[in-house]
Order: C-alpha cells, then structure tokens, then sequence
C-alpha cells in the first residue's frame, strides 16, 4: 500500500503577519531542516536570543533576513515592537541560540502576549537537547518530566529536589559542568542512587554518553581534569514500590474476619504472600483485631437494658 504522503500543495503555505517558532541544531548545523531553512529566508524579521550566535547560523546558509535582539532581559519591551511589525503584516520568526524556542529559553512572554492579540502562532519543529537525551538514553520514555536547569543555590536546589522524589517518570534536566558534580551529589542526598545518564556535547564531535547509577557517575566525572560542554542530565524516577504495612490492610483483614471461615493463622500466611509483611507479626496484629472485634457489641442485636431483660425472662417464665 503507498504511503499517504502529503504534497507541495498540501504542505502549510507560509503566511505573513505570522510568527513564526522556528527550531535550530544544538550543534550539528546539518540538523536544521528544509521548512526551517526556508522559514528563515522568507520572513520579514528574525528574532534571535543572541545575534552574534545566530549570525553565524544565517551567514552558513546564506540567509538574509533581517535580525534582531529578543533576550530574557529585554523580552517584554522586544514584544512590543514585534507585535506592532506583525500587526503591520510583517512575518516573523523566533530563534534561540539553540534548539527549540521557549523550552528553557526566553519566548513564552512574546507567544503569549501575540496568542492574546489574535495572531497566528506556527511552530517549525526541529531539534530539542532535552528529546534528544531521552531518546538514546535506555531510560523509560513512556512518561518523561522536563525540569530544566535546578535552582544554583544548594538550599533551593534540595527543596526542589524533594518536591521531585516521588515522580515516577524519567526527569531531564539542563546543567552547567561546573556545577553538574555538585547537582549530582544533591541529587544522591535527597533521592538515592538512582540510575542515571549524563549527555555531553550533543550532536558534536565530542558526544559522550555516560549511563549509571549516580554514585558510578559522579566517581567518573570526578576523576577527569575538566568537564566540558552543554550537559543534559537524565534520571529514573520514582519506580520503587513503596513497603506495604499492616495499616495499608487493616480494612482487608477487618472484612476477612467478619466473613468467617479462616483462621487467624490462615490469613497471616495469605496477606504475608502478598504484601511481604512477617507472619508473625501479621498473626499478632490480626490476632489483636480478632479480639477487639469480639469485645465490640454486635450492631444487629438490639442494645437491652437490664429491665427490658427480666420483664422478658418474666414473659417466658
């Protein structure tokens, strides 16, 4: 059967007075794609995170367009300005130094603020270091998290951390080399010696992938002179199985018990199979609810009073 492929009729028409999201390589320029390339040419304006960067970027393919600054520091009064060209009909494309736009880099406050005016938003897809990392990792994709860079303070850094301990999907993060060694470390503190993958260089000459528990990590960057280049950080997530107590089950024994027909001993064995609990100690706690339960009054026999039992024992005599 022939694949259902779109045509050049078909494909999305560029259109002015539109913004465009355009991603570009993290290292290898052949990574940028035909629609990217033809994107940049086309647009009236680009917006770049650094111009310097992104010049050299322009100058390879022989782009033109003209650029201008679009930086964390300067976004908002940057927005102003594009909003007025795209409202004058003017095409525009974002670009980060590298990469896809916004993810952990400035752009969100322009999308938002041209989202609110009504204009079209167009994302021209490419490259992300985060989607790249996870995708040659060998850690779980079926669920992922993207943190991003840690807070550079080690107090919030933790506190951040412990608000992560318990997510079960794998988490990426963006690190520096100068501080990867310590984030690392913080990360063994405050949720184990998980495995873990650190990315380095991406797409460049020297990638290097490095996959282990943190503990073998850390002992491995550690040894080395100097860490160098941009690093993305993977970690397995919460997986374990929390231990299961005799709380977790009470309600299961109390029904077990009030069914009938299984002795105590019985049920110890049964619930120590299934939640990993010591049968001893399950026989002692069933036990004990075993003979609470009797002590307590049984709610379908009437409550009588000491009178209400002689005048029965009177009517009967």
């Amino acid at each position: 059967m022939p694949l259902n492929l779109p045509t050049s009729d078909s494909l999305q028409k560029f259109q002015a007075g539109t913004l465009y999201i355009v991603a570009t390589p993290i290292g290898n320029l052949n990574d940028i794609t035909f629609r990217a390339i033809e994107t940049l040419k086309k647009v009236d304006i680009i917006a770049a995170e650094d111009t310097r960067h992104t010049r050299l970027l322009l100058s390879h393919f022989n782009i033109t367009s003209r650029l201008i600054s679009c930086y964390e520091h300067n976004e908002i009064e940057s927005a102003r300005g594009i909003l007025e060209q795209l409202k004058a009909g003017k095409s525009v494309a974002l670009v980060s130094n590298a990469g896809t736009p916004t993810v952990s880099d400035p752009g969100y406050r322009l999308i938002n603020a041209v989202i609110r005016e009504n204009i079209a938003v167009v994302p021209i897809p490419g490259v992300s270091a985060a989607i790249t990392a996870l995708s040659a990792s060998g850690l779980p994709t079926d669920a992922f998290c993207f943190i991003g860079f840690l807070p550079s303070k080690k107090p919030k850094r933790r506190e951040r951390l412990e608000e992560l301990s318990g997510q079960p999907a794998t988490l990426i993060f963006y690190e520096s080399p100068r501080r990867i060694l310590e984030v690392m470390e913080d990360m063994m503190a405050t949720l184990g010696d998980r495995q873990a993958v650190v990315s380095r260089e991406l797409t460049k000459t020297y990638e290097e992938f490095l996959r282990g528990t943190l503990s073998e990590l850390i002992a491995e960057l550690s040894s080395r002179k100097a860490i160098k280049g941009e690093i993305t950080l993977l970690l397995s997530g919460d997986t374990v199985d929390k231990p299961v107590c005799y709380e977790d089950i009470q309600s299961q024994v109390e029904a077990e018990l009030k069914k009938g027909g299984t002795g105590v001993l019985a049920l110890a064995k049964k619930f120590s199979r299934s939640t990993g609990i010591s049968k001893n100690k399950l026989y002692e706690k069933i036990l004990e609810l075993q003979l609470m339960m009797e002590k307590e009054p049984d709610p379908k026999k009437p409550d009588l009073k000491p009178s209400e039992i002689e005048k029965g024992e009177n009517t009967n005599g």
